[in-house]
């Protein structure tokens, strides 16, 4: 039995966070007091449960030192290792061989692997995600899933738990993975108060609420820029692909294919897309009736719209107005 079963077994579970180069300091303190502020509201003054220590590459040797640690001295390897965002270029196992050696080594011994934002990209570099299903920052999806093709990126989520192994999506998620880190350890009971005493949203947000829609514009193909540039100043509304085959002096048949090629989707689902921004910014910024924002945009069946407004963004119009619009919008609503 390994030591850090044998710390579990005493009931005190041990959460290590990775300090590598450019790692988001706010992101490893903030889960640092997210972990004492649950232990301390767990133990009510009995026996510490909750663990927690800062690793990183060691200064002078081909090995991980411990930085901080809430149990000095005490024996025992880490249950659940946690790799922050990245404040700088996505963390890799090439830069930090003794890293990587040490975290395959955990993971095979039993320790839970888990990523926020571009953490992501050291745990693609183990192996540890191949075929598995994996978030990461929805900026940095693309990037992540063409460099590792055999993980399955799913930007859409904030978090996905897969076990022995869990990713986060954007800068902030370590909210989200703190939380969820304390349901698995502590019980949802603790969870929940954890999140009520510091004021946050238990997870179940989608990272879908938050994203852009940022069409590929470096694709080369410059007839279908060229679509892209109008439809854009356009808005998109009533418009058909014979339109968009002429804007770009295309067969309709090659510019479907040249299309979706060069911007993953077909014409249809594009301007849907650039449809729901501009609803999107009208929910944030107007009292604009919800019915008349899906008909500026172009849709004239409201349930239309909004079933389509939902479908891309998690969120029904009115949910996604009371979360993200104006304050003065909000009390309008």
């Amino acid at each position: 039995m390994n030591g850090s079963r044998q710390a579990s077994d005493d009931g005190l579970r041990h959460i290590a966070l990775m300090v590598y180069p450019h790692a988001q300091m706010s992101a490893v303190l903030g889960l640092t007091d997210v972990f004492a502020i649950a232990d301390r509201l767990a133990r009510g003054g009995a026996h510490p449960r909750l663990r927690v220590s800062h690793l990183g590459p060691a200064a002078h040797a081909d090995a991980v030192a411990t930085s901080f640690d809430t149990h000095p001295g005490l024996p025992g390897d880490p249950d659940v290792i946690v790799l922050p965002p990245s404040l700088g270029d996505p963390p890799s196992g090439a830069a930090m061989p003794a890293v990587a050696a040490w975290l395959r080594r955990r993971h095979a011994e039993g320790a839970v692997l888990a990523s926020v934002c571009a953490g992501a990209f050291l745990l693609a570099d183990l192996g540890v995600l191949n075929g598995r299903p994996a978030t990461t920052h929805w900026t940095y999806a693309g990037p992540l899933a063409a460099r590792f093709p055999e993980v399955r990126v799913d930007a859409e989520k904030m978090l996905i738990d897969d076990g022995d192994v869990i990713t986060a999506g954007g800068l902030m998620a370590w909210t989200d993975l703190g939380l969820h880190l304390i349901e698995r350890l502590q019980g949802t009971d603790m969870m929940i108060a954890a999140a009520r005493f510091l004021v946050v949203d238990p997870p179940g947000r989608e990272q879908r609420f938050y994203s852009a829609f940022s069409p590929p514009l470096d694709h080369g193909d410059e007839p279908v820029l060229k679509v892209q540039r109008w439809l854009q100043a356009n808005g998109a509304q009533t418009v058909t692909v014979a339109d968009m085959a002429r804007i770009a002096g295309l067969e309709q048949r090659t510019f479907l294919r040249r299309f979706s090629v060069a911007t993953g989707l077909r014409p249809v689902a594009y301007c849907q897309s650039l449809r729901i921004v501009r609803a999107r910014e009208l929910l944030e910024r107007t009292a604009t009736s919800i019915d008349a924002v899906g008909w500026e945009v172009g849709y004239t069946d409201p349930a239309s719209f909004r079933k389509l407004f939902t479908r891309l963004t998690g969120l029904t119009p009115g949910d996604y107005r009371r979360r993200f619009g104006a304050p003065l919008v909000r009390v309008a609503e």
